[in-house]
């Protein structure tokens, strides 16, 4: 192996870590959702995972394609800039959406009490809300939800920006095998790191020193995770991330 692909190996890799890392639309919506939705550490690695095979394959798939048939890196660049708008515009949207339905049921849901008399001359308060009767609040049984599919989509859409220009095409020109491991390292290390620091948070939010935090707001977890992506998608577009 070539000094400049060493070079390029190495850049992959500290590309493909700290842009990750910079980028709070690899790990925020997977952690939101997951507090949000109750879901497992099992389920949560396996969504973080496939939304980050499709984040950088579609990246891959675009450079090789591009490298195959000669098109300019210009042209590529342009594209995946569509890519990225799309992306960034499709997670604000979503959570607008969401923000806006898990703000809908924190109200719908707000706790109240009964009191109830009994024929002895008793009586006893009870509190619950109405829209989920006296399950959890994460205790959907029955219902699929689709949330996982729209992560994914949306993922797909976003282009991974530095892989073709800085990478691939440099690759490229030492060989054939030395672009697929340059393209594989960068893969491997943005998707390792997406799931490190999705797994660490969500880990740290489920201690019992955190639920008590988050308890007084529970409520409105929904609607928090909703803002927080939209933040995100926000971030992208007018900060650049």
């Amino acid at each position: 192996m070539t000094q400049e692909l060493w070079v390029l190996v190495a850049l992959a890799a500290s590309i493909g870590f700290f842009h990750t890392l910079f980028g709070p639309d690899h790990y925020l919506p997977f952690i939101m959702m997951a507090r949000a939705r109750g879901w497992s550490g099992r389920k949560t690695a396996l969504i973080t995972l496939l939304c980050g095979l499709g984040h950088v394959l579609s990246s891959v798939v675009l450079g090789l394609i591009g490298v195959a048939v000669g098109i300019a890196v210009g042209w590529l660049e342009a594209l995946e800039s569509v890519r990225g708008n799309l992306a960034a515009w499709a997670l604000i949207a979503f959570g607008l959406v969401y923000f806006a339905w898990g703000l809908r049921r924190a109200l719908r849901n707000r706790p109240h009490t009964h009191t109830h008399l009994h024929d002895e001359g008793g009586e006893h308060e009870h509190e619950h809300v109405h829209a989920e009767g006296h399950t959890h609040v994460h205790a959907e049984p029955g219902k699929a939800s689709i949330t996982p599919w729209v992560l994914f989509t949306i993922f797909v859409l976003g282009p991974c920006e530095p892989l073709i220009p800085v990478l691939m095409y440099p690759a490229a020109k030492q060989s054939v095998w030395g672009m697929a491991l340059v393209a594989g390292v960068f893969s491997a290390i943005t998707i390792g790191t997406m799931m490190s620091v999705v797994l660490v948070a969500t880990l740290g939010l489920n201690l019992n020193v955190m639920r008590r935090l988050f308890s007084p707001m529970e409520r409105y977890m929904h609607a928090v995770a909703g803002g927080v992506i939209c933040a995100s998608g926000l971030a992208i577009q007018l900060l650049g991330l």
